[in-house]
């Protein structure tokens, strides 16, 4: 990760939140927030994670949404 990108995805708020209804439900959020902007950060809630691992859970919505996982910290991912 370039030191801008890192900068970008640190300095980002979480805009978009995972919960119960799962990636799914927040798919093309994700996909429009990135339209207007370099990097999308995107907390995953425990009631979303139930036993998968915050990373499986990012690998997924970036794969549904034609994204990248700049990287995961905790249970929040940064995309582009």
């Amino acid at each position: 990760m370039s030191d801008d990108l890192a900068t970008k995805a640190h300095e980002a708020d979480v805009t978009v939140w995972v919960g119960k209804a799962g990636i799914e439900s927040v798919a093309e959020e994700l996909s429009d927030q990135l339209d207007d902007r370099d990097v999308v950060k995107v907390k995953f809630l425990r009631s979303a994670r139930g036993g998968d691992e915050t990373a499986d859970l990012a690998a997924d919505l970036a794969e549904r949404t034609g994204t990248e996982v700049v990287d995961v910290r905790g249970n929040t991912a940064v995309y582009r």
